[in-house]
């Protein structure tokens, strides 16, 4: 029997990382697909210290630890890998292209869910470049997303959340945003950054949680790829 080989680039933030690994852990056994230890896949998590990529502009030196990170990956032989990063995305092409290794392209999967929710009018809860840069603007959907003020908000209560400061605070700040963009007439949020879905996982909010969302795939990939 096949063992799938999956990695994970982490770190950004680190309990983000933990959720996904513990989510993904959990659906496994969900789905039926464990009857023995032996049937897990094989799960290599590099935990990268690497800045936050919350700022307004993202440089060349930003991004260099994320591509040694994935270059490590890439050098184990693995079936796909997983960026448990939103705003990384926005220069998944050029990561992609850097490795050999197939990298699960987070945008893509939105997209998906969207079209599978069949819903119009979303937030973008994100960092201030995935707001700012559209990661998730997609034809046909009208967009209620939080401006400049706002964003720069979003990023530093997820730069205060990966250093624990405040975390109720921080979530709070964030539900705040979310709500304003609801009454605005949003019917959904995108929670577009990982430390968002953590800190409204307790809350009842209409979302794509792109924790959920890479746990899914990674599920319907080890799923495909067990059959062969």
């Amino acid at each position: 029997m096949k063992t799938v080989r999956i990695g994970v680039l982490g770190g950004i933030g680190p309990e983000a990382t933990g959720c996904f690994y513990t989510q993904l852990i959990t659906r496994l056994q969900e789905e039926g697909l464990i009857e023995n230890n032996l049937d897990f896949p094989q799960i290599v998590i590099n935990s990268i210290p690497a800045p936050e990529l919350v700022f307004d502009k993202i440089g060349g030196e930003d991004m260099r630890p994320y591509l040694q990170g994935l270059k490590e990956l890439d050098a184990m032989g693995l079936d796909f890998i997983v960026m448990v990063c939103n705003t990384v995305h926005l220069y998944y092409d050029t990561l992609q292209s850097e490795i050999g290794t197939r990298i699960i392209d987070l945008r893509f999967e939105v997209r998906r869910k969207l079209k599978e929710l069949n819903v119009r009018e979303v937030t973008v809860v994100g960092t201030p470049s995935t707001i700012s840069q559209g990661l998730y603007e997609f034809p046909g959907i009208t967009y209620h997303n939080p401006g400049e003020k706002e964003a720069k908000i979003l990023g530093e209560a997820v730069f205060n959340f990966n250093k624990g400061v405040d975390k109720r605070a921080q979530a709070n700040n964030a539900l705040r945003i979310i709500d304003k963009y609801f009454r605005d007439g949003a019917k959904l949020a995108i929670l577009a950054c990982t430390e968002f879905a953590v800190m409204c996982a307790d809350q009842e909010i209409p979302s794509i949680d792109t924790i959920e969302v890479l746990v899914d795939v990674v599920i319907r990939e080890f799923k495909m790829l067990k059959k062969h």
